[in-house]
């Protein structure tokens, strides 16, 4: 007796997940940088705190900004890729027949056969089946500037929310030392969670993200504390 086989894949979670990802990283990274620069400097926490707030805010609608004009210039050469499609198939059905099972055939089906994987193909669905097998366009990975707007701008606030809570338990003495070593920890858990998402080894992504956010919050710190002795 036959069972139906219902297999659990991620490639549907690939436009979030890189929009999460990205988003919380950079929370993270540039927020506990700009700390570690300011306290670097020598200032209170309250001046720190508002540093650090402004950055979340900036961060968050910049994030959100660039996502939604980026993908949505992704979702726009798709839609006219789409109405360039649907007017061939109108005017030259039988060149976008043979156009398909020439992609058929170049990937290993004789040319009987890809012949008949066109035909029911197109019958079934004409433009999806050129979008996807000409185009390499699919419904998962299709663009979404909302979705993608949305999960940047949430997960960067998410991720710069955590060093600011850092900075308001840490000795004041202490914060860029704390809010680095917090930052890097989670950014390591971040890579973790992702690598975990998208069904990857853990060890590269992990590693990965703890070394750019280590190199960037160095820099930062370098720069506040010459600016902050020589003021």
């Amino acid at each position: 007796m036959s069972r139906l086989h219902a297999e659990g894949h991620r490639v549907e979670r690939i436009g979030w997940l890189r929009a999460a990802v990205m988003g919380a990283n950079d929370g993270i990274v540039s927020t506990a940088s700009l700390i570690v620069g300011v306290a670097a400097a020598g200032p209170d926490r309250a001046a720190i705190l508002l540093s650090g707030t402004a950055g979340l805010v900036a961060g968050a609608m910049s994030m959100a900004a660039g996502e939604f004009v980026s993908v949505s210039s992704q979702a726009d050469a798709e839609a006219a890729d789409h109405a360039r499609e649907t007017e061939e198939l109108v005017n030259d059905p039988d060149g976008e027949h043979e156009e398909l099972a020439a992609i058929y055939r170049a990937r290993g089906l004789d040319a009987a056969l890809a012949g008949q994987v066109a035909t029911q193909l197109m019958a079934h669905d004409a433009i999806g089946a050129h979008m996807r097998d000409e185009l390499g366009i699919t419904e998962h990975g299709a663009a979404r500037p909302v979705q993608a707007a949305m999960a940047s701008a949430a997960s960067f606030a998410i991720g710069a929310a955590i060093p600011l809570l850092t900075v308001i338990l840490a000795p004041v003495a202490r914060i860029g030392l704390i809010v680095s070593i917090a930052s890097l920890v989670l950014l390591a858990v971040l890579g973790a969670v992702g690598a975990r998402a998208g069904g990857s080894p853990l060890a590269k992504p992990m590693l990965r993200v703890a070394f750019w956010g280590a190199a960037a919050m160095a820099v930062t710190y370098a720069i506040g504390h010459l600016v902050g002795a020589n003021l």
